[in-house]
């Protein structure tokens, strides 16, 4: 069986690796962007599958211990050289084998990755008072884009039914309402924080 897993692993990440390589600059998501200044100015951080690690870089920048894991070597060595000098540590990781530990963190950033059983672990994993950032697509589709797959797709307010055991602090999902060429679309985002 372990092997199988390796095997899986090892496609998925020669996938992501084939992206990363063509990829441009690391951008930070929007829901981190945006709610900067609820970031604490001292603290344990992490970026979760973080790509080429936008989400890692700002918190870094900000003064954060920042840890960034993902899949992929080719985005870590591409984090690596740019956070050169900065308190961030880029390792390759199977998250979904190896979770983050309980009460490590005091900051936590998912963007754009679902995988709803790492859900409670990513709880247990904020210290008290912590903050999870969290943003990824939506199956309400305003405009072509994001993946196709429901699994990796979030129903209408679920993002806040995984995370309900935590203090909502910021919430958006716009769906089709409106003018869909304004606003953000296909994606919810969500600050919340656990009980101090």
């Amino acid at each position: 069986m372990p092997t199988t897993n390796n095997t899986q692993n090892g496609r998925l990440a020669g996938k992501w690796d084939a992206r990363y390589r063509e990829a441009g600059s690391a951008v930070a998501s929007e829901v981190l962007v945006e709610n900067r200044h609820l970031l604490p100015a001292a603290g344990e951080a992490l970026d979760l599958a973080c790509g080429l690690g936008g989400n890692a870089l700002l918190l870094a920048r900000h003064g954060l211990r920042t840890t960034a894991w993902d899949l992929s070597p080719v985005a870590i060595e591409r984090l690596a050289s740019e956070a050169e000098g900065l308190p961030l540590r880029a390792e390759v990781r199977d998250v979904l084998a190896m979770p983050p530990a309980a009460a490590r963190f005091d900051v936590i950033v998912v963007s754009r990755f679902l995988e709803r059983g790492l859900c409670p672990a990513l709880v247990a994993a904020l210290r008290p008072g912590g903050l999870l950032f969290y943003q990824t697509f939506t199956r309400d589709k305003a405009v072509a884009g994001g993946p196709s797959n429901p699994d990796f797709l979030l129903a209408e307010n679920e993002l806040l039914r995984l995370f309900g055991g935590l203090c909502l602090r910021v919430y958006r999902e716009e769906g089709r309402l409106g003018d869909v060429t304004r606003g953000l679309r296909n994606e919810a985002l969500l600050v919340a924080q656990r009980p101090a």
